[in-house]
């Protein structure tokens, strides 16, 4: 399975490469944002998948990957920007990008200790050698979104420098979203680590700090792309 995700993942790779790179530019529009996203996510999970052990959640990474590829190839957008004149906006959209999807990351680990606490509560969790434990998640969890916090923190400032016109009428909604983003995160890791919040309340709250972040990152995107077309 491991060498069938690396091939795929080659693959992946290969294509997102033709549609990004147009011309003099790049075509940053949102279906293959998101397929980039989806592929550096894959890509993060196939490399932990042993010491991790991720089996759980890769066929809905991978299965997820092969539907914005597909999506991206078939319904082609465009939105060129020219990040080769400016190397201090490609920092800061490249440190976006990967604090995006490792916090997409724990939200899927969080996902699966919600699953795995309800088995466990019900009794119908079977033995499985490839099954982790539940601190163990939990455990992993709270590091991702470390993390991802980290990397969001790094965004959240190369974009105060390099971004000149951040809160610009427009723009200002990913900042204020990322910026409540950032809040949620680190409620939920001040209320882990001082206050030992666990369980339901930290795999909702990491599903609020994901959603907000979706929003501040394709939300207008969505909107004007997608349903208007723009």
């Amino acid at each position: 399975m491991f060498f069938c995700a690396l091939g795929a993942l080659a693959l992946h790779a290969l294509l997102l490469k033709d549609l990004i790179f147009v011309g003099p530019g790049q075509n940053m529009s949102i279906l293959n944002v998101a397929s980039l996203i989806s592929f550096i996510i894959s890509a993060v999970t196939t490399g932990m998948m042993f010491r991790m052990r991720l089996w759980f959640m890769l066929p809905v990474i991978y299965s997820f990957a092969a539907l914005n590829l597909t999506a991206a190839a078939l319904l082609p957008g465009a939105f060129i920007t020219h990040l080769e004149s400016h190397p201090e906006v490609l920092l800061h959209i490249s440190l976006a990008l990967f604090a995006y999807s490792t916090l997409m990351i724990g939200t899927l680990y969080a996902i699966q200790l919600a699953w795995l606490d309800y088995k466990l509560k019900h009794k119908k969790l079977s033995i499985n050698p490839n099954m982790p434990p539940l601190m163990m998640v939990e455990r992993q969890l709270f590091n991702i979104i470390l993390v991802g916090q980290g990397l969001l923190s790094v965004t959240l400032i190369t974009g105060l420098i390099f971004v000149q016109d951040m809160f610009a009428q427009g723009k200002a909604h990913k900042a204020v979203f990322s910026i409540m983003a950032w809040c949620v995160y680190s409620i939920l890791l001040y209320g882990h680590f001082k206050l030992g919040w666990r369980g339901r309340r930290v795999i909702w709250i990491s599903i609020v700090g994901a959603f907000l972040l979706t929003l501040a990152y394709f939300g207008s995107r969505f909107v004007k792309e997608i349903l208007i077309g723009a």
